[in-house]
């Protein structure tokens, strides 16, 4: 039985008794060690107790099926609810899952079962989703109508508060895994002290590198035709001394990721799965900017604007001219050819 959306948070907050073997599974890991770890210490009191909580690994499942069914039939030493958790499970471990369903389990047993993303296909996946009797959890990203909550939550927790604004520049710095989400904003209490409403300023002094963001805003301003951001942040990553050279490098990565995710639509892939598929993932306050490039390039023109940057790279190492002026002209014909679908001709 699969759960999604409100549903997932009234199961782990109060489970049907009748759903003891429940698959937490999905791309955001941070997200399924969060709900396993929520929906165990429902369970028992004790994580840290070996007669209440057994952790298996699928690896081992594979060599010894018969163990996991072993485990949750088993009576906790002394009575009382018992936990097994499977870690790291994959369709390797079908074998071992099928006897366990096909098993009475013990009333005071529940068996958590944690995976990576597994993709619609997936036997492990098929299993839990079509069963009366166990559930099917999915973890996704964080996206603009959960993470809000998560950061107002957090900052709570912690006893500071944060303007909508805030919120906002929190939302687009995070996001892309719950842990590291989290991790942050603990960073950020941390950074408080003593004081308990949190600005844009501490945010932006106490989450992410202040640096390589500011790069990434002349890239995406270069290639999404924005020529006033670009010339805007442009002059501050020189001013802040950062390398042009290094500039012209971030901008081929950039661009190489930009044919990437064309390559892969090109194979059947929309959009939204194409940029979903690249490692490491676009961070979530770009993503929508992202999206946008891949709409305004073409794979041809990609090639030609990467073919611009090298150029401009070995001309700041060999022709004596200024490094900065360089870069400027190549970032600008780039914009150029982001509004007219044109790439500017190497001169």
């Amino acid at each position: 039985m699969k759960f999604t959306g409100a549903k997932v948070e009234a199961f782990l907050r109060s489970p049907d008794p009748a759903l003891r073997i429940v698959l937490f599974y999905g791309p955001d890991e941070g997200l399924v060690r969060e709900r396993a770890l929520q929906l165990s210490k429902y369970w028992v009191k004790d994580l840290a107790d070996p007669f209440q909580t057994v952790e298996l690994f699928a690896a081992a499942l594979k060599g010894d099926p018969a163990r996991l069914s072993d485990e949750a039939q088993s009576i906790s030493f002394g009575g009382g609810k018992r936990l097994v958790r499977v870690r790291q499970a994959n369709d390797s471990c079908m074998l071992a899952l099928n006897t366990l369903f096909d098993a009475p389990l013990n009333p005071d047993s529940m068996v958590l079962v944690d995976a990576g993303d597994l993709n619609p296909r997936s036997k492990l996946r098929k299993l839990f989703e079509t069963s009366k009797n166990a559930a099917c959890i999915p973890c996704y990203g964080d996206d603009a109508r959960t993470l809000p909550n998560v950061i107002r939550e957090n900052l709570q927790n912690n006893g500071l508060s944060a303007d909508r604004n805030t919120v906002s520049l929190l939302c687009q710095l995070l996001g892309s895994d719950r842990s590291v989400t989290r991790g942050e904003l603990e960073k950020l209490a941390l950074y408080m002290g003593t004081e308990t409403v949190v600005t844009q300023d501490h945010v932006r002094a106490a989450i992410g590198d202040n640096a390589a963001n500011d790069v990434e805003d002349v890239i995406y301003a270069a290639a999404s035709g924005k020529f006033a951001e670009l010339e805007s942040s442009l002059a501050h990553v020189l001013a802040d001394g950062n390398n042009p050279v290094q500039i012209v490098r971030a901008s081929q990565r950039h661009f190489q990721r930009l044919h990437l995710a064309r390559g892969h639509m090109a194979t059947g892939m929309n959009l939204v799965d194409a940029v979903k598929a690249l490692r490491p993932p676009v961070m979530f306050m770009r993503a929508d900017a992202f999206k946008m490039q891949l709409n305004m390039w073409s794979a041809k023109n990609l090639n030609r604007a990467f073919d611009i940057l090298t150029q401009r790279e070995t001309q700041c190492k060999t022709t004596g001219f200024p490094a900065e002026a360089v870069i400027g002209r190549a970032l600008l014909a780039i914009a150029q050819a982001a509004r007219s679908g044109q790439p500017g001709q190497r001169r």
